[in-house]
């Protein structure tokens, strides 16, 4: 009887450990949901106070967790106070903490945790490496990766393939390439994204030779690392080498097709970007936003206005949002395709503007001679507390210089630097020289090139020497074409502009010694440049003198047409250039 008797009282107590167990458990499961769940602060605190109510707060999976929330909201300082409360905390709090602090952004905080990690003895883990390895990067120190380093391999992490995989990352970000590389080579395992970092690695430092060895070693090959040499090569302006591979790629995703035409449309390749856009489509491949915005930069290069539209079109049809990447895109394409209207409309629908749809409006306003409305846009721009860039001031300063507002320009120039702290660059000077040049302040703009703390290039000089020739100052206009010859010796377009300007002096003797100076140095007659027309949804190319177009019988006519009818009107054509 008393045996019988001991067993239900056995029974008994294990029920009652077997409940409260589940009791604990179910508490525990709810904490952790509302955890997850938090959206405001307010909501976090309320769940910390519940854990402390139930001293879950000394819980290390719950700890965890609510360290977690806290690098949610940027509110480490909670994590701090909560973890300073414990008694006994475990690696996986320990790590959570370091995480917490390299997502916040305090890497400093992350590695001095790990000091305290080694103090209290919690042996790291591999992924405490891979945060502090993530802090290092954010330090941008050597010194501080190297002894983390040091750390993985006494703590017997040197043949883990991820820690040493952010190893190679660490030291590429920072251009050690050899160390980067003494990683690589030592590792006993390597899997695909091991090797696709240390491609990475080499193509950031611009050794696309080492890159590809490499990925031609690879025992197999993901998409990543195929969209690794294609943006290596893209970034290099290599299109061959990107185009062979793009074609050679057994299968394409969002990245690959995006990068393709961001390359063609960094090497001004326009016509084939858009090729590429379209056989993406053909494809099945869904854009994103950064397609739709490079493609449409393409076609604003092209002038392709109709091409310009019908992907406007294409945006509106498959549901993109009117961001500011899209939505700066438009303004830039409308603008450039001589569709002013267009691109004032896309602007102020749109809900929010960055500084790059302010740019973009700005540049199409000036461009398009309206340099009041552009000044009218900037001031309005300071007032809601956009920023400008110096992008900005080369589209303001260009503004100035169109409609001649030299007072204007000189003010718009010193509040660059004064009001904004942007120290002036080349673009800059080449605008305020440009605008001093046609305003025939030459003195003024030979004063400033001076006193330049930047060394004047060739853009500088000749804006120089473009408004000498407008206002037929021969002396200046030979110091800036002496200051060309040594910068630009094989451009025949300055030795022409001085020729042409000393023959409408009738300085014949000047004009023979620079057609010599041009024969002894053998500068050649520069190819003529190129312009571009849509007609009907196709690109038309037309060059100077050029008869290749199908239907130049015609145009030529048609120009001869039209040159009739101006003299007819009083046109005299201007005969001093004898180039």
């Amino acid at each position: 009887m008393f045996i019988k008797h001991k067993n239900a009282i056995t029974s008994f107590t294990h029920l009652s450990n077997f409940l409260l167990k589940s009791d604990s458990g179910t508490q525990k499961q709810t904490m952790i949901s509302k955890l997850k769940k938090c959206s405001e602060l307010k909501d976090l605190e309320t769940v910390y106070a519940t854990m402390i109510k139930n001293n879950a707060d000394q819980d290390c999976f719950l700890m965890n967790q609510f360290v977690s929330a806290c690098s949610n909201f940027s509110r480490m300082d909670y994590a701090i106070l909560a973890f300073t409360q414990m008694e006994d905390s475990n690696v996986f709090v320990f790590n959570a903490m370091i995480k917490g602090f390299v997502r916040c952004c305090y890497p400093i905080k992350a590695l001095e945790f790990y000091l305290n990690m080694l103090k209290a003895r919690v042996s790291p883990t591999s992924f405490t490496f891979s945060s502090l390895i993530k802090a290092c990067r954010l330090v941008t120190a050597v010194a501080f990766g190297e002894a983390v380093h040091g750390q993985i391999w006494k703590n017997g992490f040197e043949s883990h393939v991820f820690v040493q995989t952010a190893m190679i990352d660490f030291y590429s970000n920072l251009s050690r390439i050899v160390e980067s590389r003494r990683v690589f080579d030592e590792m006993p395992e390597r899997d695909v994204f091991a090797w696709t970092t240390m491609i990475s690695g080499h193509t950031r430092v611009r050794d696309l030779s080492s890159a590809r060895r490499l990925f031609e070693e690879m025992p197999e090959r993901n998409i990543v690392s195929w969209n690794t040499m294609i943006d290596g090569y893209a970034r290099m302006g290599n299109v061959e080498s990107a185009e062979f591979l793009f074609n050679m790629m057994p299968t394409k995703d969002l990245i690959t097709w995006t990068t393709m035409i961001n390359c063609y449309s960094q090497s001004k390749q326009f016509r084939e970007a858009v090729a590429v856009f379209d056989e993406m489509k053909i494809a099945g491949v869904s854009p994103d936003e950064v397609t739709m915005a490079t493609v449409i930069s393409a076609c604003a290069h092209l002038g392709a206005l109709d091409l310009g539209k019908d992907i406007h079109l294409y945006v509106m049809q498959n549901g993109f949002n009117l961001d500011v990447y899209i939505g700066s895109a438009l303004i830039d394409m409308y603008a450039k395709c001589g569709s002013l209207d267009r691109s004032l409309v896309i602007f102020f629908k749109l809900q929010e503007k960055n500084l790059f749809c302010w740019n973009s409006v700005i540049d199409g306003l000036a461009v398009h001679g309206y340099a009041e409305e552009a000044l009218t846009v900037f001031s309005r721009m300071e007032r809601e507390k956009i920023t400008p860039n110096r992008v900005t001031f080369i589209s303001v300063l260009s503004a100035c210089t169109h409609a001649g507002l030299v007072e204007e320009g000189r003010k718009r120039f010193l509040s660059m630097t004064i009001d904004y702290s942007i120290p002036p660059e080349i673009e800059h000077y080449g605008c305020m020289v440009d605008l001093l040049g046609r305003a025939g302040l030459l003195e003024d703009a030979l004063e400033l090139i001076r006193s330049m703390r930047i060394e004047p290039n060739s853009i500088i000089w000749g804006a120089m020497l473009c408004g000498c020739k407008l206002h037929r100052n021969l002396e200046i206009a030979q110091v800036a074409v002496d200051k060309l010859m040594v910068l630009e010796p094989d451009n025949s377009g300055y030795y022409i502009l001085l020729v042409n300007m000393y023959a409408e002096a009738n300085q014949w003797g000047e004009v023979s010694k620079v057609r010599a100076t041009m024969k002894e140095r053998g500068v050649q007659k520069k190819s003529p440049g190129s312009s571009w027309i849509e007609m009907e949804g196709m690109i038309h190319e037309f060059v100077a003198s050029d008869k290749s177009h199908p239907i130049s019988g015609e145009i030529y006519t048609l120009l001869a047409e039209l040159a009739g009818q101006l003299k007819l009107a009083g046109y005299v054509p201007e005969f001093g250039s004898i180039s």
